[in-house]
């Protein structure tokens, strides 16, 4: 992106941060409408994803729910220009928090917290609300390649309280440290990064590269794993951020492949309660087991 085009990116941001709740409504239903048609590699992805983890669901309703998926991925976008540009009043008002009474204990006892967040299409809300929540926090964060748009992303990411960006380059070395600290890291653990520090674990029955180092984190520090499940309602434009209590006796004797087969599991079933709201549009099945096909 040329220097003359961050402006306008911070004003589209701005003016959705500052438009009313209709306006922004009417405003994802368009972006809903067009995006599948304008960003073809991505629908190609959902549709491939839909196919691999619902084989039992027919085309119909496969493509009915890539339709809502895109419908609520375009209102996440419009919706960070609220998480980056809004006042706090309008996003206290807009994400509603549950459950942060689990954060405020764990913290009490001194305890490391790992917030264990899936990809859902609410990521970026849950994350805002959760910074104007913790008085500190830390999270991976992979730079953009546009260095314009990265500062735009740092900046919003990092707007309320102190958001510690740990480069995804320092990996889990870089979240130890905060842990170390008694700072909460706000951990996104389902992406596929390749095959070194991850291991092939099930994900709707198909094998995925997944981390190890949410179970690596809990067994090497005692950290609290505390599940973070966010879901926009697109109807009214409002966000419900949940969070869990700490996952039980976890990693407990599992080693750590055993562990994260836990997780994904954890992951499918609120996958299930609603699947357009998980993030389709990666290609969670990139890296492929050796002799084993790519699937996109």
């Amino acid at each position: 992106m040329s220097l003359d085009k961050k402006p306008l990116l911070r004003a589209v941001l701005g003016h959705f941060g500052r438009c009313s709740t209709p306006a922004r409504l009417r405003w994802g239903r368009v972006l809903g409408r067009i995006t599948p048609l304008l960003l073809r590699s991505r629908t190609h992805i959902v549709r491939t994803n839909l196919r691999l983890c619902f084989p039992d669901m027919d085309a119909a309703t496969r493509e009915a729910l890539l339709r809502r998926h895109f419908r609520l991925l375009a209102q996440s976008f419009v919706d960070r220009g609220l998480c980056w540009f809004g006042t706090p009043e309008r996003i206290l008002d807009t994400i509603e928090l549950q459950g942060e009474a689990h954060l405020s204990t764990l913290l009490d006892q001194g305890r490391p917290i790992l917030m264990f967040a899936p990809h859902f299409i609410a990521l970026d809300a849950a994350a805002t609300r959760l910074t104007l929540f913790l008085k500190e926090s830390a999270t991976l964060y992979t730079q953009q390649s546009d260095h314009d748009v990265d500062e735009i992303v740092r900046q919003g990411r990092g707007r309320f309280h102190q958001v510690h960006l740990v480069s995804r380059r320092d990996g889990v070395r870089g979240l130890i440290r905060h842990l170390r600290k008694g700072i909460p890291v706000y951990y996104l653990p389902d992406m596929d990064f390749g095959r070194q520090g991850s291991a092939f674990v099930p994900f709707f029955g198909i094998p995925a590269a997944t981390l190890l180092s949410a179970a690596q984190i809990a067994q090497a520090r005692d950290a609290a794993v505390v599940p973070v499940i966010s879901r926009l309602d697109a109807a009214t434009g409002r966000y419900r951020v949940e969070v869990g209590a700490p996952l039980e006796a976890f990693p407990g004797d599992d080693d750590p492949a055993a562990a994260t087969a836990r997780l994904n599991r954890l992951i499918e079933a609120e996958v299930r309660r609603d699947p357009a709201q998980y993030y389709w549009v990666h290609r969670r099945f990139k890296t492929r087991p050796e002799g084993e096909p790519g699937v996109y």
